[in-house]
């Protein structure tokens, strides 16, 4: 497959400045109270929100909209979820809140469940179908309905993704678009029900556009959320196979919609949207969740900022090495550090588990230097979390310095 030439050099600086402006970072945070426009705003920088299930902190969607816009009443985004219908739950990153126009975008996935969906749901679809109607029809007939809800749901096999059969055939429904959710129950469980009674009518509607055409329209949208990126970032934005992605953004590039760009050091050629603003400065401060889209790509994130982010959640204690939860710390253009946090609902207190320099800076990071700044983050964010203060650990070497200033 030929290779697009390049129009243009960027740095690596110009590329990262870039990225930080497509995901609004250069956008100033509101002065006063933030409303539903606020939020839309942010939301159309980053385009989906990927959903944990991890509270340790609080849950990992609401982070990006801090993160952006500050402190805000926590209902806006529900709002948009569960009253507006502006933003729908599916598989469009991991699990995501997306707006509801992209649901014909991403019906072709919802029609390959049978090739796309994860495997127990694929053979519960192959094995047990009658079953899997019995569920569909108890959902038309009772949703929205949870799990647990189902009369004939099963027990689960084990924690975190020891899923009950009834849970699996739901899942599989909610993969292939035959059912959706209609918001989430008080522990976080999906709450299923039929797509007509869910979902605008309008959009319901909206004719179902042919593969290639909404791959196209997908890797653009990855193309506006991201600034610049490689095939592999792009297809990566709305879970596209790179294989599949790259004769689609060649044809973006044909009809000039994209423009390819060599970035300093990076191995492969990478995509421009031609409308992404170039500032030459970033003033940018934001405790990111680990499932931030701006760092969610870990490869990219490493060539944009070199640093290398991991989640350590599932790793086994003993083998942590910076904690549990831990947040990268955007200062200015750098992420300079990164914090292990969590909400001691019970004493009303965040806990700063460890602080620590990101390694990538710590032969030129002083800890005096940042920790003011991470201060006052970390107030902001206790304070929105209706959190009466910061109580910080002795652990890593930004604590001594952050125990300072708090």
């Amino acid at each position: 497959m030929p290779v697009p030439a390049a129009v243009d050099h960027l740095t690596v600086a110009q590329a990262r400045r870039i990225a930080l402006a497509a995901q609004g970072f250069t956008d100033r945070r509101p002065a006063g109270r933030v409303d539903v426009r606020h939020v839309r705003r942010a939301l159309d920088r980053v385009g989906v929100l990927q959903i944990d299930s991890v509270n340790v902190l609080v849950r990992s969607y609401e982070l990006p909209l801090f993160a952006r816009l500050g402190p805000h009443s926590r209902t806006l985004l529900t709002d948009l979820v569960e009253r507006r219908r502006e933003l729908f739950e599916y598989w469009a990153h991991e699990a995501s809140f997306a707006p509801v126009e992209l649901h014909p975008l991403l019906r072709w996935r919802m029609e390959a469940a049978a090739g796309h969906a994860w495997g127990r749901m694929q053979r519960m679809q192959r094995d047990l179908p009658g079953y899997v109607a019995k569920v569909f029809a108890e959902v038309a007939e009772r949703g929205p309905i949870s799990s647990a809800e189902l009369v004939d749901g099963g027990q689960k096999s084990g924690p975190w993704w020891g899923w009950s059969k009834g849970k699996t055939a739901l899942e599989w429904l909610f993969w292939a678009g035959d059912i959706t959710s209609a918001g989430r129950g008080p522990n976080f469980e999906r709450r299923y029900d039929l797509p007509e009674r869910v979902l605008p009518r309008e959009v319901l509607d909206a004719p179902t556009p042919a593969v290639e055409d909404a791959h196209r329209q997908l890797l653009l949208r990855a193309a506006r959320h991201h600034g610049v990126g490689t095939a592999r970032d792009l297809a990566d934005y709305f879970r596209i196979k790179v294989p599949v992605a790259r004769p689609r953004l060649l044809e973006l590039v044909e009809d000039g919609s994209l423009l390819p760009v060599q970035v300093e050091g990076w191995r492969e050629i990478a995509y421009l949207h031609p409308d992404a603003s170039r500032p030459r400065r970033v003033r940018a401060r934001a405790l990111l969740s680990p499932f931030d889209s701006l760092v969610w790509e870990r490869s990219r994130a490493e060539r944009l900022f070199g640093v290398t982010i991991k989640i350590e959640l599932y790793t086994p204690a003993p083998k942590r090495v910076h904690g549990y939860y831990v947040l990268p710390f955007l200062l200015g253009e750098d992420i300079v550090a990164r914090v292990d946090l969590k909400s001691d609902r019970k004493n009303s207190r965040l806990l700063v588990q460890s602080a620590w320099v990101d390694p990538a800076h710590a032969s030129t990071v002083v800890p005096a230097a940042i920790a003011p700044e991470l201060a006052q983050e970390l107030h902001l964010l206790a304070a929105w979390l209706d959190l009466d203060g910061v109580t910080v650990a002795r652990k890593g070497d930004l604590s001594a310095a952050l125990t300072k200033v708090i």
